[in-house]
C-alpha cells in the first residue's frame, strides 16, 4: 500500500468534493434561508484539506495497484460521509448531533434513505436540497465503483463483470479505461436525472421538487423534501407512476443502459438473465401484494395496484419511498417488503441489497444440487447468459452470502444490546445492510428515537452494505497488510 497515492487520490476527492457545496449556497441565497454561511465554512473546510493532502503528492505518477485499491474504495464513503456532514454540524437548522450528522451523511451518499431528520416541511430550502444532491452524487459513485473498480477487485462474485471472463453483461462489454467507463456512465446518469425532473415537472411539482426527487429517485435514495414522503404526492397518479417507471430504470445494470445508449438498441434488455429474472420478480410480487391489499379491503383495486407495485417496486429497487405507511398493513406485508429489499435490484446499478444476480446464482446452485441428489454423477453446470459460470464465481457467492448473513446477525444482536427492542433493532439493520432506508418498530417514521451507540453501528451497516461487505472486511485481515 503507497500512502502517496492514496493521499492524492483523496487529496483530489476532496476538492472536487467541495465544489458539490456551492449550489446549496445559491440555493440558500435565492430563498434567503440564512444557512448559507454553513455551507460556506464547510466548503472552506473541505477544499483546505483537499489542497493538503493533494499539494505535496501533486506530481506523484503512479497507477492504483489492486491493494491501493481496496483502502481507496472502503475510505471513500467514510471520509465524504464525513465531510458532507459539515453542514448538518455547523447549521442551527436542523440542529443535529455530530452522530446523527453523519448518519445523516453517510445515509444519503450511500443511497440508504434513513434520516434522523423530522420536520422536513420546514427545513430551509438549501438543507432539504444539499440531502437530495448527496443521494444524486452517492448514485454515481455507487455506479462507477460497481461497474469499473469493483468487478477488478473481484468482490463477491462480481468478477462476472469483468470484460474479458463471461458474464451477464459479455455483450456489454463497457469500454476498457476507467476513465472513459465513469464519462460514459455520467452521461447516461444524468440524462435519466433530467428526464425524470422534467416529468415530475410536468406531472404537477415545483421546479423545487421535481430537482429534488429526480436527484433522489434516480440514485434510488430515497430521500424526500417532505415527511410524507412520495405519500405527499400520492393523489397525483402520474407522479406516482414516473416515479416507478425511473426507480426500476435506475435499478437495471447500467452496463445494459450503456450498450443502448451506445448501439441505439434495446433488445439485449430481455436477453440479460438478470434482467429477466428481476422482471419477473417484481411482477410476481407485485401481483400478490396488490391482491392482499385488494382482498383485505385496504384499498380499492385500482389503488390497491397503485400502491401495492409502488411499494413493491421502491423497496426492492431500495429507493424507500412511502406512498403510504406500509408499516402500518397487515403483518405480512412489511416483512415480505423488507425481503425483497434485502435481495436488492440488478447488480451495476443504484440499488443495494445481495443483488438479484446473486439470488439467482444460489436458486441455480441449489437446483443443482437437488438434481445431483437424484444423478450423482451428472456434470451440471450453471449457466447465465448462455454462458457457463466458473465454479470460482459460484463459490464467491455463496461466500458472500454466508458473511452477509452473518454480519447481519451479528449487528443485530449488537444493537440489541444497545437496548433497542427486536423488532426495531432486526428491521434497521437489515435496512441499513441493504441499502433500504426504512424499517419497523421505533424506526417506522425515522430513525431519531434509535440511541447514539446503536446508530453508529447502523452507519458500519450501510458502509458494510454499500461495498460489499469484503471491501471492508479485507482491510481487517492480516494477510492485506503483510508484505
Amino acid at each position: 500500500m503507497r500512502i502517496a497515492v492514496i493521499a492524492r487520490v483523496f487529496g483530489i476527492l476532496l476538492t472536487v468534493f467541495s465544489l458539490t457545496l456551492l449550489p446549496p449556497i445559491v440555493v440558500s441565497l435565492w430563498y434567503s434561508d440564512d444557512t448559507h454561511s454553513a455551507f460556506i465554512a464547510a466548503f472552506a473546510i473541505t477544499l483546505i484539506t483537499g489542497l493538503f493532502m493533494w499539494l505535496p503528492v501533486h506530481d506523484l505518477r503512479q497507477d492504483l495497484r489492486t491493494r491501493d485499491g481496496f483502502v481507496v474504495t472502503s475510505l471513500f464513503w467514510l471520509i465524504l460521509g464525513s465531510f458532507g456532514s459539515l453542514p448538518f454540524i455547523i447549521s442551527p437548522q436542523p440542529d443535529l448531533s455530530i452522530t446523527d450528522s453523519i448518519f445523516e451523511s453517510i445515509s444519503g451518499l450511500t443511497t440508504t434513505g434513513a434520516t434522523v431528520i423530522t420536520g422536513l416541511d420546514t427545513l430551509p430550502p438549501a438543507i432539504l436540497y444539499y440531502r437530495q444532491q448527496l443521494q444524486w452524487f452517492g448514485g454515481i459513485g455507487v455506479i462507477v465503483i460497481a461497474l469499473a473498480i469493483l468487478p477488478m477487485l473481484g468482490i463477491g462474485g462480481m468478477q462476472l463483470y469483468k470484460a474479458e471472463i463471461p458474464g451477464p453483461v459479455k455483450d456489454t462489454k463497457l469500454t476498457p479505461r476507467i476513465a472513459e467507463t465513469a464519462r460514459a456512465l455520467i452521461v447516461i446518469y444524468v440524462i435519466l436525472t433530467i428526464l425524470c425532473g422534467i416529468g415530475y415537472w410536468w406531472a404537477g411539482m415545483t421546479v423545487f421538487d421535481a430537482v429534488g426527487h429526480a436527484f433522489s429517485t434516480v440514485a434510488n435514495g430515497g430521500f424526500s423534501t417532505h415527511d410524507a414522503s412520495m405519500g405527499f404526492y400520492a393523489h397525483n397518479r402520474a407522479i406516482m407512476v414516473i416515479c416507478i417507471i425511473f426507480m426500476f430504470t435506475a435499478a437495471i445494470n447500467f452496463g445494459l443502459h450503456f450498450y443502448a445508449f451506445r448501439n441505439k438498441t434495446i433488445k439485449h434488455y430481455w436477453r440479460d438473465s438478470e434482467f429477466r429474472f428481476y422482471v419477473m420478480l417484481i411482477l410476481g410480487a407485485g401481483l400478490l401484494i396488490s391482491c392482499y391489499l385488494w382482498i383485505l379491503n385496504i384499498f380499492s383495486p385500482g389503488n390497491s395496484l397503485l400502491h401495492g407495485f409502488f411499494q413493491v417496486i421502491s423497496i426492492s429497487t431500495t429507493a424507500g419511498f412511502a406512498s403510504e405507511n406500509f408499516s402500518a398493513w397487515p403483518v405480512f406485508l412489511p416483512y415480505a417488503l423488507l425481503l425483497l429489499g434485502i435481495l436488492g435490484a440488478c447488480a451495476g446499478s443504484t440499488s443495494g441489497g445481495i443483488k438479484a444476480v446473486r439470488g439467482m446464482l444460489i436458486m441455480k446452485s441449489g437446483m443443482r444440487e437437488l438434481n445431483r441428489l437424484v444423478h450423482a454423477n451428472a456434470v451440471i453446470p450453471i449457466k447465465i447468459n448462455r454462458k457457463i459460470v466458473p465454479d470460482r464465481v459460484t463459490d464467491a457467492v455463496w461466500g458472500f452470502f454466508a458473511v452477509y448473513v452473518l454480519s447481519f446477525f451479528i449487528l443485530s444482536i449488537i444493537v440489541i444490546a444497545t437496548g433497542e427492542d427486536f423488532v426495531t433493532s432486526v428491521t434497521t439493520v437489515a435496512s441499513c445492510l441493504s441499502n433500504i432506508g426504512p424499517a419497523l418498530g421505533d424506526a417506522a417514521s425515522h430513525y431519531g428515537s434509535v440511541n447514539e451507540v446503536a446508530k453508529w453501528f447502523l452507519i458500519l451497516a450501510m458502509l458494510m452494505g454499500r461495498l460489499e461487505i469484503f471491501t471492508l472486511l479485507v482491510l481487517l485481515t492480516p494477510a492485506f497488510w503483510r508484505h
